[in-house]
């Protein structure tokens, strides 16, 4: 795992630590000591703690313009235990809302597994993007930690599952890929109703 960087094509574009509004703004990546862990497994430095001991993330592109934020994440999504959405809905999320951003696009291909409690978290991140005609996207999510979410119902407040699981995100620019999960965001709403 010591080997898995976070995406860093997009840098020209935007970095969180030099974002005043980030909550990642002034952190100072070490390039050379692994000090975080997943259990037992160090992690590249350049993941960015939130206050869970088992899931790590990367804010890798905010446009306040357009209101949207695309993140990825390491690790293991544990809410049973560490209750991680609680963490990155106050620690992360609350203040990039508070910013504008209603839109949000988690890259989950490295998040290995999932365990579920209550929903209420999930529930209250929805309602304050749906405000602003927003929403909550997962790619390529792991089929087992797919499951998980869906015996957890978590399809009622993020979207996630087949459509979103097959995008070969890196070679796009940012706002393409925006418009990307946006068009299937409409396939899936029109398949429902």
């Amino acid at each position: 795992m010591h080997d898995i960087e976070p995406h860093f094509q997009w840098r020209d574009h935007y970095v969180a630590a030099r974002d005043e509004r980030s909550p990642f703004y002034g952190a100072v990546n070490n390039e050379f000591t692994y000090t975080n862990k997943i259990y037992n497994y160090l992690i590249h430095p350049q993941w960015d703690e939130f206050g869970s001991s088992t899931l790590y993330l990367k804010i890798l592109f905010v446009d306040y313009e357009e209101g949207f934020c695309i993140m990825e994440l390491i690790g293991e999504w544990n809410d049973c235990i560490h209750n991680d959405v609680m963490l990155l809905k106050r620690n992360v999320v609350d203040q990039l809302c508070k910013n504008g951003i209603h839109k949000y696009i988690l890259i989950c291909e490295n998040v290995l597994n999932y365990h579920s409690s209550d929903d209420c978290y999930y529930e209250e991140w929805f309602e304050d993007v749906s405000e602003e005609r927003g929403w909550v996207c997962l790619l390529n999510t792991l089929p087992h930690v797919e499951q998980e979410m869906q015996e957890t119902r978590l399809q009622h407040y993020i979207n996630f599952g087949t459509p979103f699981n097959t995008i070969n995100w890196r070679p796009y620019k940012p706002k393409v890929l925006l418009q990307i999960v946006e068009l299937l965001l409409e396939k899936t709403t029109k398949q429902v109703t």
